[in-house]
């Protein structure tokens, strides 16, 4: 059973579930040219919140090898999941702007007309790489799935070819289990990684 905090802004209600810190392993199978990388990583993945409208976000992978011979950090990333409203007038910013009218708690209600017709809330999530890597996603949370897809990818002259990515995140006997899809290195959108977390 998941204990749910009951002090959240309304805007995380439909994110709650996510909130805590996932550890667990994963698998990584994606072809890049005539050659197959391949291997298991160690995840961890942590989700809190500070009062605002928004979920914090950090993740870390270390590559294990096949043979669990090795260990080499593969990523960090960090970032910020919301549900993809409107700005309003009471919301602060954009930089350090303050709000241009006094705030007022959001409501149930507020966050209930934002449902769409198929039940699901519409979300948008910022990731930051430690690569140098930038992506920006949309998508949906219905229950404890979601589903995102990037919008916008932004890569330093540095970077490897990085051009797309889809993940899903599911709540499945108390795991968090996810999925990650990319197109990168010349390779098409697929799927390249996915592992299963249990809450710590």
């Amino acid at each position: 059973m998941i204990d749910l905090p009951t002090d959240l802004p309304a805007d995380l209600a439909p994110l709650a579930w996510l909130i805590g810190v996932w550890e667990g392993t994963g698998v990584i199978d994606y072809p890049v040219g005539d050659e197959r990388l391949q291997g298991e990583f160690v995840h961890r993945v942590s989700f809190s919140h500070d009062g605002g409208p928004f979920l914090n976000y950090s993740a870390t992978a270390t590559f294990t090898g096949e043979d669990q011979a090795v260990s080499i950090p593969l990523i960090a990333e960090s970032g910020f999941w919301r549900l993809s409203r409107p700005a309003e007038a009471t919301d602060a910013g954009p930089a350090l702007l303050p709000p241009q009218a006094p705030s007022a708690p959001r409501t149930v209600d507020d966050v209930e007309s934002l449902r769409s017709e198929n039940g699901s809330f519409p979300i948008e999530v910022s990731i930051a790489h430690s690569d140098g890597i930038l992506e920006f996603y949309l998508g949906e949370i219905a229950g404890p799935r979601v589903d995102i897809a990037s919008d916008a990818i932004v890569r330093g002259a540095g970077t490897k070819d990085y051009g797309a990515a889809s993940r899903m995140y599911g709540l499945v006997d108390n795991h968090l289990l996810w999925a990650w899809d990319i197109a990168a290195l010349g390779t098409p959108l697929r799927a390249h990684a996915s592992a299963r977390l249990a809450r710590v």
